[in-house]
């Protein structure tokens, strides 16, 4: 059976949205992972998500870019695909603190 014409666009489409809810998820969950490790309630310490944070927040405040930023509409297009990149792998580096956050507090 064949698909529709349309709809290989709107799979791709899908598909890209999934990465902006997972940026949203890894902004809203690496500040409580944070705290949890600094005041020791979460051990082990998630290192892959702190290096791919601190590489999120090297490369937005770097003046070194792949297309510098004075071509506007490249530039900053090119920060916006790096730290997007940046925040899905953070996401997948805390997938286990958010199943062991579930399990502690199940109300959330």
């Amino acid at each position: 059976m064949r698909r529709p014409v349309g709809s290989a666009p709107l799979q791709r489409l899908k598909r890209r949205a999934g990465v902006f809810v997972r940026m949203r998820r890894a902004l809203r969950w690496f500040p409580p992972m944070l705290s949890d490790v600094v005041r020791g309630r979460y051990r082990p310490v998630p290192w892959s998500a702190l290096g791919w944070m601190l590489a999120a927040l090297v490369y937005l405040l770097s003046p070194l870019d792949l297309v510098p930023d004075m071509l506007l509409a490249l530039g900053l297009m090119d920060d916006a695909v790096i730290v997007g990149w940046l925040l899905t792998r953070v996401d997948r580096a805390l997938e286990d603190y958010r199943t062991w956050r579930e399990r502690a507090e199940p109300s959330r």
